[in-house]
């Protein structure tokens, strides 16, 4: 169905004023701009459009920041929910979401604990019985603390669902269930963390070798250049890569230590890095396809391991999900996927992924 013009015209003096710095004007404009949508699609992306400025009004107007971002966060899971599949939309969401948890600013409403980082009344009441069950329970549970981290309350594998076209323009959807080990608990809770966040969902594998891996979870920037870690392990990006306090509370500089140990067998998942330390790993991971990779052994952080898998609803084993999407098209011809030619000709999307 075509775009109205008189829709698109707005859409496009919404845009422009968000970029101007002028939110205001462009969320009035995109309120008329609703009146005129004729279908989902074009309701979610004057959702996404108002998200976005609403994104940019709360980072001028820091009085009412939490208002401001609170809506746009809203808008941003309305317009997923008339376009689910909107990958750009997601990303957005998601880099929101981290600008909030940074201000401990709740994504809606609800029952809160904190706001904008102090108690609520419900909070006080909350953290006093929790207390008091902790002093209860502490002789039944002292034995199971992990010395090296912080206890976290996420446990378990994960299962990815994605998403590719092959060379034959047919469309695929797979899953791939991935064993994270316990040798690499830093690692592998930040995994666990970043997926609990939904943050992995809608991102792209944007970097794809065949013969070698496919790599993604770049959630912020979706290239390559993004992404952080999902706890804070004590180390700091804005601290040359070394361990600090100075990003505890900013999580975008958050960064896992290395924990090398594992090898780069068919099927690993392990930890992209900075290329200026090994204490640099973020939120970004590679998949090593049937070819493995041993030569990054000591150099990369292999946190798990791909143990089965399913294309199209067959069951199969991990690797050739890995091996199948590695082997799709690369560039505007669809040529093999090597370092010079590395983002797929269409998308291959990490649809979901969860934990069991």
């Amino acid at each position: 169905m075509p775009i109205p013009e008189e829709l698109q015209k707005n859409w496009d003096e919404a845009v422009n004023l968000t970029n101007s710095a002028e939110p205001e004007k462009a969320l009035e404009i995109l309120r008329n701009a609703w009146k005129l949508t004729e279908n989902e699609a074009q309701r979610a992306r004057t959702r996404r459009y108002a998200a976005d400025a609403g994104t940019e009004l709360g980072k001028q107007d820091i009085t009412n920041q939490k208002k401001h971002w609170q809506k746009a966060h809203k808008n941003y899971r309305e317009a997923i929910r008339f376009d689910p599949k909107n990958k750009e939309t997601r990303r957005k969401m998601n880099k929101l979401a981290s600008l909030m948890d940074e201000k401990a600013i709740s994504l809606g409403a609800g029952f809160q604990l904190f706001d904008e980082g102090n108690p609520t009344p419900l909070g006080i009441i909350v953290m006093m019985t929790g207390l008091m069950l902790a002093l209860v329970s502490f002789k039944f549970v002292s034995d199971s603390i992990n010395d090296d981290i912080q206890p976290g309350s996420l446990s378990g594998d994960a299962i990815m669902e994605v998403s590719w076209t092959d060379l034959d323009g047919i469309s695929h959807d797979g899953k791939i269930w991935i064993e994270l080990y316990n040798e690499t608990p830093m690692h592998s809770q930040s995994f666990r963390a970043n997926v609990d966040s939904q943050r992995y969902d809608g991102t792209i594998f944007h970097r794809i070798v065949d013969g070698f891996m496919i790599q993604g979870g770049d959630f912020e920037n979706g290239d390559g250049t993004g992404g952080h870690a999902g706890e804070y392990f004590g180390y700091c990006a804005n601290a040359g890569f070394s361990e600090s306090k100075v990003c505890e509370d900013d999580m975008t500089n958050w960064i896992i230590p290395e924990e090398f140990g594992q090898s780069h067998e068919p099927g690993v998942i392990a930890a992209a890095r900075n290329g200026q330390s090994v204490d640099s790993a973020g939120s970004q991971f590679y998949l090593v396809d049937s070819e493995g990779a041993t030569n990054l052994d000591g150099q990369y952080t292999a946190f798990g391991k791909a143990y089965k898998g399913e294309i199209d609803g067959i069951e199969t084993t991990g690797v050739e999900v890995i091996d199948s999407i590695s082997q799709v098209g690369c560039g505007p011809n669809q040529q093999t996927c090597t370092d010079q030619n590395k983002l797929s000709t269409y998308p291959v999307q990490v649809k979901t992924v969860t934990l069991i």
